[in-house]
């Protein structure tokens, strides 16, 4: 059975502050952290592999935003819950070896990092920072490849992110031009030799535990 494994955290374990979007700031609850991607390497792929996909999601986004980061109010657990994507790698060379730590991403990039292209032949999707920087001046762009996590500093869960590594049996991903996490989930299908997980907890709610 195919794996997914990092030397940055482990599965079900924190994830590291240098590998998130946002720090935790006791002044101010939050900071631009160093935003690197965290090593990953894989190993016992399927048979047949031409190329390796890799998204990693976050499931815990609260649906509305109504109290996202709001004094004195907190996100309640009972909140229904949406995806973020937050890295989209596709034509991943499975014998390029392991990806890394800070390889694919080592800052916080306000407009958001140049894409599609990505390192070693890769292509890189947009992330969901697109979106939720739409309205901001200074941030606006297409964020492509990692970039890491920034939960509600008020939010009453930790949030869980999820990555995700597809074996495929193309070497190209079929998505073109500028693709995001659900353009690839649909695009894979039939062409999945095999998947594997591997899933970190994040916060910046100092009362959550991990």
């Amino acid at each position: 059975m195919m794996k997914l494994t990092s030397s940055s955290f482990g599965d079900g374990q924190p994830i590291p502050a240098e590998f998130a979007f946002c720090a935790p700031d006791a002044k101010t609850h939050c900071t631009l952290g160093a935003n690197r991607n965290p090593q990953l390497a894989w190993s016992d792929l399927p048979a047949g592999t031409k190329s390796l996909v890799l998204i990693c999601h976050d499931y815990d986004v609260p649906s509305k935003p109504d109290d996202v980061n709001q004094e004195g109010r907190e996100i309640p657990a009972s909140l229904p819950r949406v995806d973020f994507f937050h890295w989209v790698l596709v034509d991943l060379d499975p014998a390029s070896g392991a990806i890394a730590a800070g390889e694919f991403s080592n800052a916080v990039t306000a407009r958001g990092k140049t894409g599609p292209n990505g390192p070693h032949g890769t292509r890189q999707g947009i992330n969901d920072y697109t979106a939720w920087f739409a309205g901001d001046k200074d941030m606006k762009g297409d964020y492509f490849g990692y970039d890491g996590p920034c939960p509600p500093w008020n939010d009453s869960i930790k949030h869980h992110y999820v990555f995700t590594l597809y074996a495929l049996d193309v070497a190209k991903c079929p998505v073109a031009g500028k693709f995001g996490g659900a353009d690839v989930r649909n695009a894979i299908g039939g062409h999945v030799l095999g998947e594997a997980k591997l899933t970190g907890l994040y916060t910046l709610n100092p009362k959550v535990k991990l």
